[in-house]
Protein backbone atom coordinates (compact mmCIF):
# COMPACT_ATOMS: atom_id res chain seq x y z
CA UNK A 1 0.00 0.00 0.00
CA UNK A 2 1.30 3.73 -0.75
CA UNK A 3 2.32 5.85 1.77
CA UNK A 4 -0.86 7.87 2.10
CA UNK A 5 -3.64 7.44 5.02
CA UNK A 6 -5.42 4.35 5.79
CA UNK A 7 -8.15 3.82 4.53
CA UNK A 8 -11.10 3.51 6.95
CA UNK A 9 -13.91 0.71 6.07
CA UNK A 10 -17.71 0.26 6.41
CA UNK A 11 -18.19 -3.33 5.83
CA UNK A 12 -22.32 -4.83 5.74
CA UNK A 13 -22.79 -7.78 8.00
CA UNK A 14 -26.06 -9.74 6.45
CA UNK A 15 -24.98 -11.34 3.28
CA UNK A 16 -21.85 -9.64 3.41
CA UNK A 17 -19.51 -10.83 6.15
CA UNK A 18 -21.79 -13.44 6.93
CA UNK A 19 -23.26 -16.21 4.55
CA UNK A 20 -26.82 -17.33 5.00
CA UNK A 21 -27.19 -19.47 1.80
CA UNK A 22 -26.70 -23.36 3.24
CA UNK A 23 -28.17 -22.50 6.43
CA UNK A 24 -31.14 -20.67 4.39
CA UNK A 25 -31.33 -24.11 2.45
CA UNK A 26 -31.74 -26.22 5.72
CA UNK A 27 -33.90 -24.69 7.32
CA UNK A 28 -36.60 -24.18 3.86
CA UNK A 29 -35.78 -27.81 3.13
CA UNK A 30 -36.90 -28.46 6.45
CA UNK A 31 -40.12 -26.44 6.51
CA UNK A 32 -40.36 -27.97 2.46
CA UNK A 33 -40.14 -25.05 1.13
CA UNK A 34 -37.88 -25.48 -2.01
CA UNK A 35 -36.57 -29.61 -3.15
CA UNK A 36 -33.09 -30.23 -3.06
CA UNK A 37 -32.44 -29.50 -6.28
CA UNK A 38 -32.49 -25.47 -4.94
CA UNK A 39 -28.83 -24.06 -4.84
CA UNK A 40 -28.07 -22.86 -1.78
CA UNK A 41 -27.88 -19.16 -2.61
CA UNK A 42 -29.87 -16.63 -0.88
CA UNK A 43 -31.30 -14.83 -3.32
CA UNK A 44 -32.26 -18.27 -5.59
CA UNK A 45 -34.16 -19.42 -1.97
CA UNK A 46 -36.11 -15.83 -2.15
CA UNK A 47 -37.52 -16.03 -5.17
CA UNK A 48 -38.67 -19.80 -4.85
CA UNK A 49 -40.61 -19.01 -1.52
CA UNK A 50 -41.79 -15.65 -2.65
CA UNK A 51 -43.42 -17.67 -5.32
CA UNK A 52 -45.23 -19.90 -2.91
CA UNK A 53 -48.59 -19.36 -2.01
CA UNK A 54 -48.33 -16.64 0.73
CA UNK A 55 -44.51 -16.21 0.05
CA UNK A 56 -43.61 -13.12 1.19
CA UNK A 57 -44.88 -13.78 4.95
CA UNK A 58 -43.27 -17.45 4.18
CA UNK A 59 -39.90 -15.38 3.34
CA UNK A 60 -40.25 -13.60 6.06
CA UNK A 61 -40.50 -15.82 8.44
CA UNK A 62 -37.81 -18.17 7.26
CA UNK A 63 -35.14 -15.03 6.87
CA UNK A 64 -36.24 -13.87 10.71
CA UNK A 65 -35.21 -18.16 11.90
CA UNK A 66 -32.13 -17.27 10.22
CA UNK A 67 -31.10 -14.03 11.06
CA UNK A 68 -32.26 -14.54 14.39
CA UNK A 69 -32.67 -17.45 16.82
CA UNK A 70 -30.76 -19.94 13.96
CA UNK A 71 -27.46 -17.50 13.49
CA UNK A 72 -25.42 -19.38 15.67
CA UNK A 73 -25.20 -22.05 12.64
CA UNK A 74 -24.37 -19.39 9.65
CA UNK A 75 -20.98 -19.37 8.18
CA UNK A 76 -18.43 -16.11 7.76
CA UNK A 77 -18.72 -15.91 4.31
CA UNK A 78 -15.28 -17.25 2.10
CA UNK A 79 -12.65 -15.35 2.77
CA UNK A 80 -13.74 -12.59 4.33
CA UNK A 81 -10.94 -12.88 6.89
CA UNK A 82 -8.32 -11.57 4.35
CA UNK A 83 -9.50 -8.43 4.56
CA UNK A 84 -9.95 -7.86 7.93
CA UNK A 85 -6.61 -9.41 8.32
CA UNK A 86 -5.24 -6.91 5.91
CA UNK A 87 -6.69 -4.24 8.13
CA UNK A 88 -4.85 -5.32 11.37
CA UNK A 89 -1.92 -5.77 8.89
CA UNK A 90 -1.73 -2.50 7.66
CA UNK A 91 -3.20 -0.68 10.67
CA UNK A 92 -6.57 0.58 8.53
CA UNK A 93 -9.92 1.20 11.22
CA UNK A 94 -12.75 -0.66 9.69
CA UNK A 95 -16.58 -0.56 10.95
CA UNK A 96 -19.71 -2.89 10.66
CA UNK A 97 -22.69 -0.75 9.76
CA UNK A 98 -25.39 -2.95 8.81
CA UNK A 99 -29.39 -1.96 8.17
CA UNK A 100 -30.67 -4.15 10.80
CA UNK A 101 -33.70 -3.81 13.21
CA UNK A 102 -33.98 -5.00 16.54
CA UNK A 103 -36.83 -7.85 15.65
CA UNK A 104 -38.02 -9.88 12.88
CA UNK A 105 -41.50 -9.20 11.83
CA UNK A 106 -42.40 -12.69 11.81
CA UNK A 107 -40.48 -14.14 14.50
CA UNK A 108 -42.21 -16.00 17.35
CA UNK A 109 -39.28 -16.18 19.61
CA UNK A 110 -38.96 -12.29 19.41
CA UNK A 111 -34.99 -13.08 19.00
CA UNK A 112 -33.08 -9.94 19.09
CA UNK A 113 -31.16 -9.62 15.96
CA UNK A 114 -28.56 -7.08 16.97
CA UNK A 115 -27.71 -9.25 19.87
CA UNK A 116 -27.48 -12.14 18.16
CA UNK A 117 -25.32 -10.82 15.34
CA UNK A 118 -23.25 -9.59 18.53
CA UNK A 119 -23.32 -13.28 19.72
CA UNK A 120 -22.12 -14.27 16.20
CA UNK A 121 -19.15 -12.01 15.77
CA UNK A 122 -18.52 -12.75 19.21
CA UNK A 123 -18.38 -16.81 18.47
CA UNK A 124 -15.98 -15.52 15.52
CA UNK A 125 -13.68 -13.82 16.85
CA UNK A 126 -14.10 -10.59 15.59
CA UNK A 127 -13.72 -9.05 18.70
CA UNK A 128 -10.27 -11.28 19.78
CA UNK A 129 -7.13 -8.88 19.58
CA UNK A 130 -5.66 -12.20 17.65
CA UNK A 131 -8.36 -12.54 15.68
CA UNK A 132 -10.38 -9.55 13.74
CA UNK A 133 -9.46 -7.24 16.53
CA UNK A 134 -12.88 -5.20 15.91
CA UNK A 135 -14.36 -3.71 19.08
CA UNK A 136 -18.16 -3.77 19.78
CA UNK A 137 -18.33 -0.10 19.54
CA UNK A 138 -16.87 -0.65 15.95
CA UNK A 139 -20.26 -2.06 15.33
CA UNK A 140 -23.26 0.13 14.32
CA UNK A 141 -26.66 -1.02 13.54
CA UNK A 142 -29.10 0.74 12.06
CA UNK A 143 -32.91 1.21 11.97
CA UNK A 144 -33.09 2.26 7.91
CA UNK A 145 -31.00 2.10 4.76
CA UNK A 146 -30.87 6.13 5.06
CA UNK A 147 -29.21 5.67 8.92
CA UNK A 148 -27.12 3.34 7.82
CA UNK A 149 -25.79 5.74 5.17
CA UNK A 150 -25.79 8.44 7.55
CA UNK A 151 -23.76 6.66 9.42
CA UNK A 152 -20.95 5.95 7.21
CA UNK A 153 -20.67 9.09 6.73
CA UNK A 154 -20.30 10.58 9.62
CA UNK A 155 -17.80 8.21 10.33
CA UNK A 156 -15.61 9.05 7.47
CA UNK A 157 -15.45 6.31 5.70
CA UNK A 158 -12.99 6.73 2.36
CA UNK A 159 -14.46 2.41 1.34
CA UNK A 160 -17.76 0.95 1.71
CA UNK A 161 -18.44 -2.53 1.05
CA UNK A 162 -21.91 -3.98 0.30
CA UNK A 163 -23.89 -6.60 -1.13
CA UNK A 164 -26.70 -4.34 -2.51
CA UNK A 165 -27.01 -2.15 -5.03
CA UNK A 166 -29.82 -0.09 -3.78
CA UNK A 167 -26.77 0.90 -0.93
CA UNK A 168 -25.01 2.82 -3.72
CA UNK A 169 -28.05 4.72 -5.89
CA UNK A 170 -28.55 6.75 -3.12
CA UNK A 171 -27.07 10.30 -3.11
CA UNK A 172 -25.74 10.24 0.97
CA UNK A 173 -22.32 8.62 -0.07
CA UNK A 174 -19.59 11.16 -1.16
CA UNK A 175 -18.86 10.76 -4.46
CA UNK A 176 -14.77 10.46 -3.45
CA UNK A 177 -15.46 7.65 -1.61
CA UNK A 178 -14.79 4.13 -2.93
CA UNK A 179 -17.76 1.89 -3.24
CA UNK A 180 -17.17 -1.88 -3.59
CA UNK A 181 -20.40 -3.93 -4.64
CA UNK A 182 -19.34 -7.77 -3.02
CA UNK A 183 -21.53 -10.02 -5.45
CA UNK A 184 -20.36 -13.75 -5.59
CA UNK A 185 -22.76 -14.51 -8.32
CA UNK A 186 -21.41 -12.07 -10.36
CA UNK A 187 -23.76 -9.76 -10.66
CA UNK A 188 -23.21 -6.72 -13.55
CA UNK A 189 -23.68 -3.34 -12.50
CA UNK A 190 -23.66 -0.17 -14.47
CA UNK A 191 -23.68 1.94 -11.15
CA UNK A 192 -20.56 4.22 -11.87
CA UNK A 193 -17.94 4.50 -9.61
CA UNK A 194 -18.78 1.25 -8.18
CA UNK A 195 -16.46 -1.39 -8.29
CA UNK A 196 -18.19 -5.43 -8.48
CA UNK A 197 -15.99 -7.73 -6.43
CA UNK A 198 -16.94 -11.52 -6.50
CA UNK A 199 -14.51 -12.80 -3.83
CA UNK A 200 -12.68 -11.50 -0.97
CA UNK A 201 -9.55 -11.56 -2.51
CA UNK A 202 -10.87 -9.64 -4.87
CA UNK A 203 -12.51 -6.59 -2.58
CA UNK A 204 -8.94 -6.69 -0.75
CA UNK A 205 -6.82 -6.30 -3.73
CA UNK A 206 -8.73 -3.41 -4.95
CA UNK A 207 -8.77 -1.89 -1.67
CA UNK A 208 -5.41 -2.43 -0.25
CA UNK A 209 -3.48 -2.11 -4.25
CA UNK A 210 -5.63 -1.05 -7.22
CA UNK A 211 -7.13 1.77 -4.63
CA UNK A 212 -4.26 3.11 -2.39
Amino acid sequence: MKDTIAPVIAVDFDNTVVSYGELLHKVALKRRLIDQEIVKDKSEIRDHVRRLPNGEILWQELQGAVYGPKIKKAKLSEGAQLLFQSCVDHGCKVYIVSHKTEYAAHDKTRTNLRSAALAWMTGHQFFEPAGFALRPEDVHFESTRQDKLNRIKSLGCTHVIDDLEETFLEDILPPEMKKILYSPRGTHSELPGVKVARTWQEVTDFVFHAAC
